[in-house]
């Protein structure tokens, strides 16, 4: 007899439906075909020991079960349900007139409970697309897959449930998830708070301006004055996600297998800090199995990188495509796939190996030459990438348990957000384009033209500070956020000044000057 049953592979971010025929005939051998990896291979011994410990025989044939396409890598052990479906199904312990209307997917333990799977959330949307009635997926994967409307989500405990439901016995209930209410419920849930941060009015305002234009920012400057919390701090002032943009966060998240059973969708931006001894993989995406890197599962959010010359000089420099391209391809012998990676990129470092060349309260014990060797543990194209260059010191004691409690970051966000209405507004026309640092050279002279006045003090800031020939857009940019925040439409000479201000690495003669 053949059967058919319906899951899916998932490539990149999207699912590739997947239809495993299953056929007996005379003899005891297992034919399994159609391009499956050690992993699926093995399922047939969990599945063996899983339709045992339920109460049914292992049917005594010659089964042959092919995964079409065939041109497709079966990877994981999300097959193992439709698997047993087949088998069963095929020996007509199920009845295979509702086969056809689900997509399933599922890990079986020995038990027969069932053990959840990575990517629920895009086979739920590709089942929806390929016009199933429903899904069924383990229990756990319940709501991330039920977040997808127009399809009956079922979540099931174990083998023994889902063959009572498709025999038309018990009384199963699909999920369903008001996602809007949870949604718009938890936008605002911030654990950290910029009110907490006393003091470093400068570099709250430096912040500011990178959150207003999704400018990348990197703070210099000595131990335990404040980076990390401040950095920490970032996401409570950026606008809130779209719905868009948390289902294509979402998405990226369940197929690296991060989300929890609680979650349905996520609707903060998310915060990734990996640690310094990161590889490329780990950083970009791919491997064996594919699965996103760092850099993607900070994908409308930030990525944060603490001691930034402490990562290997090969890791950095896989940013530098990521961070102009806003998108990852990861090309190897056997698949291609491309990841999304729009982030805003924090970083901090101290300014030599000691942490105080340049410290009014503690001496530095760097010689030169150490400190310019530290320095360039950092290259120029990666550096040309950072907008903002933001100088810090450490608050004294004395005045830190004076200062009073700072601007709360609700406050900060309005502003933040109306800046970023003025960009919306601005870059309707272009595709792909939503805030000031996405701008081209060319629309550059279309929208941050600086006056004359601005134009000769850029060039006085050029030539006396020995600034690079990379700062000058970079400037530009940064000055036209400024002054968004201001409301202005022209950017105006201390726009201009301001964002000089932010080009500190720039300058020719900062190694010899210090903080």
């Amino acid at each position: 007899m053949l059967v058919k049953t319906y899951c899916a592979a998932v490539m990149g971010l999207e699912a590739i439906t997947v239809t495993i025929e299953t056929s007996m005939a005379r003899g005891r051998e297992l034919h399994l075909t159609g391009l499956a990896d050690t992993s699926v291979k093995e399922s047939y011994d969990r599945i063996k020991a899983a339709i045992l410990n339920n109460g049914f025989q292992m049917p005594i044939a010659d089964i042959t079960i092919n995964l079409s396409p065939a041109d497709i890598r079966k990877e994981g052990s999300g097959y193992d349900l439709p698997l047993a479906i087949g088998i069963l199904a095929a020996d007509n312990k199920i009845d295979n007139t509702r086969l056809s209307q689900y997509m399933m997917v599922g890990e079986i333990g020995l038990d027969g409970k069932l053990q959840p799977i990575r990517g629920a959330l895009p086979i739920s949307i590709r089942a929806r697309a390929e016009k199933f009635k429903g899904l069924i997926v383990p229990i756990q994967n319940i709501r991330e897959a039920a977040v997808v409307n127009n399809l009956d989500v079922y979540g099931m405990e174990s083998l023994m449930d889902v063959i009572t439901f498709l025999n038309g016995y018990g009384s199963y209930e699909p999920t369903r998830i008001d996602t809007r209410k949870e949604f718009y419920e938890h936008q605002y849930d911030y654990d950290l708070d910029f009110s907490d941060v006393r003091g470093q009015e400068s570099v709250k305002r430096a912040l500011e301006v990178a959150a207003a234009g999704g400018h990348n920012l990197i703070m210099i400057g000595p131990p335990g004055s404040g980076k990390s919390m401040m950095a920490k701090r970032l996401p409570s002032i950026l606008p809130p996600l779209t719905l868009a943009e948390s289902l294509e966060t979402t998405q990226i998240h369940s197929v690296a297998g991060r989300l929890s059973k609680e979650t349905s969708l996520i609707s903060q931006r998310p915060f990734r800090a990996p640690h310094h001894s990161i590889s490329q993989v780990a950083l970009s995406g791919g491997g064996t199995n594919p699965q996103p890197g760092e850099i993607s599962l900070a994908h409308n959010g930030v990525l944060f990188l603490d001691e930034l010359p402490e990562f290997s000089r090969s890791v950095l420099e896989v940013l530098r495509q990521p961070l102009e391209d806003r998108k990852i391809t990861i090309s190897r012998a056997k698949y291609s796939l491309e990841y999304p990676c729009s982030f805003t990129f924090i970083a901090s470092m101290n300014p030599c190996p000691c942490g105080y060349y340049g410290d009014p309260t503690h001496h530095c014990v760097c010689t030169p030459g150490q400190i310019q060797r530290y320095m360039n543990k950092i290259s120029g194209p990666l550096l040309d990438r950072i907008d903002i260059h933001c100088e810090i010191q450490a608050v004294p004691f004395a005045q830190l348990s004076q200062m009073k409690p700072g601007e709360p970051s609700a406050a900060i966000r309005e502003r933040v957000i109306r800046a970023r209405k003025i960009q919306e507004e601005r870059f309707k026309q272009h595709k792909g384009i939503y805030c000031n640092a996405m701008m081209t050279e060319k629309m550059l002279h279309e929208f941050a033209e600086p006056d004359t006045a601005s134009l000769d003090m850029l060039r006085m800031a050029m030539e006396r500070l020995k600034l690079s020939a990379r700062a000058y857009s970079r400037i530009l940019k940064v000055a036209r956020t400024i002054a968004d925040l201001e409301g202005s439409e022209k950017v105006q000479s201390h726009h201009i000044a301001e964002a000089i201000g932010y080009r500190n690495l720039d300058r020719g003669d900062w190694a010899e000057r210090g903080i």
